[in-house]
């Protein structure tokens, strides 16, 4: 492996909606003439765009502990995944290649790169706040990350742009959470930094952001964190267990957002220690 120091990037939905600018993509540009890039990509209200249009209503459930999700039926993995590694991936390769990046557009499947455990029940909270068990659907818990392709491709020069569709235990489609795999790939690649670009400014609680955690606060204080980004600060955890340096959460939509972040002039940075 490279000697380069590896960053992953997670480019959250709304940052893809709202318009990938030149800012960001020059400074994509000039970070990779001295280290390796991995983006990882959402794009859950374009699915849900998208999905609507063709007439298939979207369903949301919330688990015991408050994290709200899609319920993936088999039409809709389907839907997901042609948004997810078709129109959202080729879209922001498409951008890359404009701003002078070598990029590769992948979904978490190809390589067997995520590889991922069908959630046979899940448990829910319905709206009477009472527990009930439905059936999984097509929604996968990630198991393994062969981070080769991805090593392979970095090594040559390329920016690998994924996708978050992991292959199930019986060759299926599985939808998994953009900011879990970001997480579960920056541990797996002991990546020095990961970066979550989103609309906010960072981690807020008790009505002010919070501008550095350690891990151990960053557990605790998920039960008091709103839907969304509790799931990121969950990611963050898992991926500087895994091994990753440290994490950034942060905003996409100020002036030089991978620079600020990167020199926690911006967001909220998780700490091992």
């Amino acid at each position: 492996m490279s000697v380069r120091i590896m960053i992953v990037l997670k480019i959250g939905g709304d940052i893809y909606r709202k318009g990938l600018g030149t800012d960001l993509g020059n400074e994509i540009r000039e970070i990779i003439k001295s280290r390796r890039l991995v983006i990882v990509h959402g794009g859950g209200d374009e699915v849900t765009s998208i999905a609507e249009k063709l007439g298939k209503e979207q369903v949301f459930v919330t688990s015991p502990s408050g994290i709200r999700s899609r319920y993936t039926d088999e039409e809709t993995v389907e839907i997901y995944t042609m948004v997810m590694a078709g129109k959202i991936n080729k879209a922001i390769v498409r951008w890359l290649l404009s701003q002078g990046v070598l990029a590769v557009g992948l979904a978490g499947l190809d390589g067997a790169l995520l590889r991922a455990e069908r959630k046979k029940r899940l448990i829910i909270v319905d709206e009477r706040n009472r527990k009930r068990i439905v059936d999984g659907g097509y929604t996968g818990k990630i198991t393994h990350v062969d981070s080769s392709v991805l090593e392979l491709l970095s090594e040559k020069g390329y920016v690998p742009v994924v996708a978050p569709i992991a292959l199930g235990e019986e060759s299926e489609f599985l939808n998994v959470d953009s900011d879990r795999a970001a997480g579960e790939i920056a541990g797996a690649l002991k990546a020095a930094d990961v970066i979550f670009l989103t609309d906010v400014k960072g981690v807020r609680l008790d009505g002010r952001y919070v501008s550095r955690m350690s891990v151990q606060d960053a557990e605790k204080s998920l039960p008091g964190i709103g839907p969304g980004m509790d799931k990121k600060v969950l990611a963050c955890v898992e991926a500087l267990k895994a091994g990753a340096g440290q994490a950034v959460i942060s905003s996409g939509l100020i002036d030089k957002p991978l620079t600020s972040a990167l020199n926690h002039s911006s967001g909220t940075v998780i700490t091992v220690g």
